[in-house]
């Protein structure tokens, strides 16, 4: 497996990304095509509607759940790897820190973690500036 980086962070699912979402987006565009150049255009309205909300539907779906799970796991892994480094509770502090910048703090070495996120306090800095201050890079390949 690659070592990960902030340039090779982002993860994909096929299935979703590279099958599903072109067929949907695929049959769309024939049914836009279809209403534009055919005289049945309430029907073909009809269907490019039903295609957009099975795209929505199935993106805002396979989101939420995973990364609503997978939120609540980083936050507790940061509590437990602050907690057992310092000794100290994170959750003293944790609310000065938004979604975005605890986010990125998963990806810092237990070495560096206490000062980046003394940093990340003082200059409030945001997930893509914490990325890039990181160093040794601590991968973090079971995310969703």
């Amino acid at each position: 497996m690659e070592t990960q980086s902030y340039k090779n962070h982002i993860r994909y699912y096929p299935p979703h990304h590279f099958v599903y979402y072109p067929i949907i987006m695929t049959f769309l565009a024939f049914s836009i095509y279809f209403v534009f150049t055919t005289t049945e255009k309430l029907i073909w309205i009809f269907i490019s509607g039903i295609f957009v909300i099975l795209f929505c539907l199935a993106f805002m779906l396979r989101q939420h759940y995973a990364l609503t799970l997978q939120n609540r796991i980083v936050r507790l892994e940061l509590r437990y790897r602050y907690f057992s480094i310092t000794g100290k509770r994170m959750e003293d502090f944790e609310h000065q820190l938004n979604d975005d910048q605890l986010f990125a703090l998963r990806f810092a070495p237990d070495d560096d973690l206490p000062a980046l996120l003394e940093r990340t306090l003082n200059e409030n800095l945001s997930g893509t500036a914490i990325k890039k201050a990181i160093i040794n890079w601590k991968g973090d390949y079971d995310r969703v």
